[in-house]
């Protein structure tokens, strides 16, 4: 995997292995516009990296939210040209966040094939223990959140222990459970007199303006959270 200041390291394969998709595919994503070109390596051989497969993650939400090919090119054309792998990640979680919950059976070949890559079993080991997969009848088998799973398997490769993970999942799970009951109080309390069909339409013009200002404001939060971070652990090395 490439990080933000490394230059593209995968190929057109290597690219649609990790995406889940085919290199047909991509290369029809890219003669439509919907991925920048690849850069060009030795031997005239292009290469991609992390913008690619999170523009290729994102093509895929969208298309699994049930949009049209021009609905989708609609849609990126309107997106800054220079965003980055994470700002690409913030647009697919806000997505997401409209997918249904999707619990499937899957077999291990399918399950590879969903995760991006081949899963070793202390892979499997740790996303069981995230609840993203169950095992299930028959043996070999797996209920798997297929909206989760791309996000865990990413997690996989975080120098984090797997206690760390499940902590900061517990975390951002009893944060988002009290920041939306404090949000239901508040409606409750500004529209006392309500019918179900009241909260129904009331609920599904708040709910896309409610996650777009959680991811914005949490993004922010977590930079200033970072910078403070890095300034004191400079402050201390320079008092060294």
């Amino acid at each position: 995997m490439t990080t933000e200041a490394e230059d593209p390291t995968l190929t057109i394969d290597e690219l649609a292995a990790r995406s889940g998709v085919t290199v047909r595919t991509v290369r029809f994503y890219g003669t439509r516009g919907l991925l920048p070109p690849p850069a060009i390596g030795p031997r005239r051989v292009g290469r991609y990296g992390r913008e690619h497969l999170a523009r290729l993650a994102l093509i895929e939400e969208l298309r699994l939210q049930g949009m049209t090919l021009a609905a989708i090119e609609r849609y990126i054309s309107r997106l800054p040209a220079d965003l980055t792998a994470q700002d690409l990640a913030v647009h697919r979680a806000v997505v997401s966040s409209w997918a249904p919950e999707a619990v499937e059976t899957v077999g291990r070949a399918e399950l590879d094939r969903r995760a991006g890559r081949r899963l070793t079993e202390e892979d499997v080991r740790r996303l069981t223990a995230m609840d993203v997969l169950v095992p299930a009848e028959p043996d070999g088998a797996y209920r798997v959140d297929s909206g989760l799973l791309r996000l865990a398997v990413q997690l996989l490769d975080l120098p984090f222990s797997q206690e760390v993970i499940l902590a900061a999942r517990t975390t951002l799970l009893d944060h988002s459970r009290a920041a939306a009951r404090e949000l239901s109080a508040l409606l409750r309390d500004a529209v006392p007199e309500h019918t179900p069909s009241d909260v129904r339409t009331l609920s599904a013009h708040m709910q896309p303006l409610v996650i777009q200002a959680l991811l914005t404001t949490f993004q922010r939060s977590l930079r200033q959270e970072v910078r403070e971070w890095l300034g004191n652990d400079e402050e201390r090395g320079a008092g060294d």
